[in-house]
């Protein structure tokens, strides 16, 4: 891994346009091309930007939100489709690496999706919200544990999470342990009020503290016009508002673009790798400062499958893999191995 490079970030603060996946997508793609001209190698956007979150399901009861659920889903993305090799292309032609929140659908279920595609256009990882939270159970299917993984890409080691997943430890460690550098967190925006920004800024900067890696971190934003669509009752609007923090987070705490917390634009920021060893050489989580004879995460990176069987229909035949972070040696002694080497698999 490279400690000596600098990479320039940008996080986009952006509204959608409501109930049009071609409008979103085309917003994106202004983003992008906006986010190049400044010199941005790495652009995040919110999370499920497009076509927009599912902000009728916080105002809504369930009895009532059938109609608003169904139209999500007509606009929703499937992966591969047009939206996504629009972003691919997109990202090829700017030789920048993207990070998209979508409401992905396969089948007939929804699903909170975080993309990186690489600067190449060459899609990395396709991950879901491993818990839907609170309203959202409503809206989306659950995600898996092959999510749980920081790729490699032309600006670095990427991990990304959405929202309250941020609330996880584990969920983080998991990304902490696979050497991290620069994690991009995803939140919806225009929700809860103030409180929800001031619980994102503690998280995040909690994150890159605890993880010694940068955070680029993008929220959505609702104009009063839409928060208008959404609901016309007054009481209820006030729950669309506040909760915008758009920033960038050095490995040491700090702040690196003044948070945008209301309107659209872009919070852009070099990351100076050489920050990461820095604060690492004061407290590794995952290095010097961790205790793997005491303390360890297991951790199922399997992707869920509804129907396993061999070739002739017959009853499971791959390993789940169910991996602590280290094993005992045969001696007694207790070794601290990868959970993501190849072979380590439990039988």
């Amino acid at each position: 891994m490279d400690f000596t490079r600098k990479v320039r970030a940008a996080a986009v603060q952006i509204s959608p346009v409501l109930y049009s996946r071609e409008g979103t997508t085309e917003k994106v793609l202004e983003a992008i091309d906006k986010a190049a001209q400044m010199g941005a190698e790495l652009v995040v956007f919110p999370e499920t930007l497009i076509p927009y979150y599912p902000y009728f399901s916080f105002v809504q009861p369930p009895v009532l939100m059938g109609k608003e659920h169904l139209r999500l889903y007509e606009e929703a993305v499937e992966v591969p489709s047009p939206v996504t090799e629009a972003v691919s292309q997109a990202a090829r032609s700017h030789h920048i690496v993207v990070v998209l929140g979508i409401n992905e659908r396969d089948g007939g279920s929804l699903y909170n999706t975080q993309l990186i595609f690489d600067a190449d256009g060459s899609l990395l990882l396709k991950r879901r919200k491993i818990t839907p939270t609170y309203h959202e159970r409503m809206v989306w299917g659950q995600g898996d544990g092959a999510g749980l993984k920081v790729v490699d890409t032309a600006v670095g080691r990427l991990g990304a999470l959405a929202c309250w997943e941020h609330y996880n430890p584990l969920a983080r460690f998991a990304l902490m342990a696979q050497h991290e550098q620069i994690h991009c967190a995803q939140f919806p925006g225009s929700m809860v009020g103030q409180i929800f920004a001031d619980q994102m800024e503690v998280t995040i900067r909690h994150h890159a503290l605890e993880a010694g890696c940068f955070v680029v971190n993008a929220t959505g934003w609702l104009s009063p016009e839409q928060v208008s669509q959404i609901t016309t009752d007054d009481k209820l609007q006030k729950a669309l508002s506040g909760g915008c923090f758009t920033t960038i987070i050095s490995p040491e705490g700090n702040i690196l673009h003044p948070p945008i917390t209301e309107g659209e634009g872009i919070a852009i920021a070099d990351l100076d790798f050489a920050l990461i060893t820095k604060r690492k050489r004061m407290m590794d989580a995952i290095g010097h400062y961790s205790r793997p004879d005491l303390l360890q995460l297991q951790l199922n990176p399997s992707q869920w499958a509804v129907v396993c069987g061999g070739k002739s229909g017959d009853l499971p035949t791959r390993t789940i893999n169910v991996l602590p972070y280290g094993q005992p040696s045969q001696e007694g002694i207790f070794r601290p191995t990868s959970p993501f080497e190849e072979g380590s698999k439990n039988e």
